[in-house]
């Protein structure tokens, strides 16, 4: 069974629905016989490349509320990443271009690593607010969690994973994707946003009854019991 994530590095509820989703397939039966495949997804693709902003004030006016409304929400995300082991603080965050960081886990995913990545850079945008917007703190990340370096770096220049992002992105439009995270399962059940675990879970349940029957042998008839009666 695949399960294909749509999501964005700077996105808060992204970190928070992934760990909601661990939750889930850690108590899914059927947890080995998932692949999990991260799907690009630019929440804002206008923000030029290299132009890294306070995070506060442009929502603000981007939803046209004042920077304490902004403020009061962004504390309350924090909250509830907190309440998934996450360690937030979005007022003093920073935002910028995404474009390469999905490049780098496209190119992880090659290696195997794709999960690892995707968390590696959640990780250090959310909780150690370091960059993942720039060419050289992404090779070191990558690095990190086992890429070469020569090779990330000569793939975030030359753009070899470019299309695969964009195709991404184009897929989640194509299946009706307005945000993200975005969940879907065998390309037939989906979920938007962050739900809860328990939620997540039973979209995985029912994904899986619906693609593995249970499959009844006819045999004769054997001793046993109905709703009224019991065979003696």
């Amino acid at each position: 069974m695949k399960v294909e994530i749509w999501s964005d590095v700077v996105c808060p509820w992204c970190y928070i629905g992934k760990r909601r989703f661990e939750t889930a397939l850690s108590r899914f039966e059927h947890a080995d016989d998932v692949e999990v495949v991260w799907r690009s997804f630019q929440l804002d693709p206008s923000v030029a490349e290299g132009d890294v902003h306070p995070t506060l004030p442009a929502l603000a006016a981007k939803y046209g509320r004042s920077e304490d409304e902004m403020r009061a929400q962004m504390t309350s995300i924090d909250e509830l990443a907190a309440a998934e082991g996450l360690d937030y603080d979005l007022a003093n965050g920073v935002s910028g271009n995404t474009l390469l960081a999905h490049q780098l886990i496209h190119l992880a995913a090659e290696r195997g690593m794709q999960d690892a990545m995707k968390e590696r850079l959640l990780h250090a945008h959310f909780e150690e607010r370091t960059s993942v917007f720039d060419l050289d703190a992404l090779v070191a990340l990558g690095v990190e969690v086992g890429l070469d370096a020569d090779e990330a770096r000569a793939a975030l220049i030359d753009r070899r994973f470019l299309p695969a992002v964009h195709d991404d992105i184009a897929t989640a439009r194509a299946l009706g994707a307005t945000g993200v995270p975005f969940f879907v399962v065998d390309r037939t059940y989906g979920a938007a946003g962050a739900q809860p675990a328990e939620q997540l879970l039973a979209v995985l349940d029912r994904a899986w009854a619906d693609t593995h029957p249970v499959l009844t042998t006819a045999v004769p008839a054997a001793d046993g019991c109905t709703d009224d009666s019991c065979t003696v």
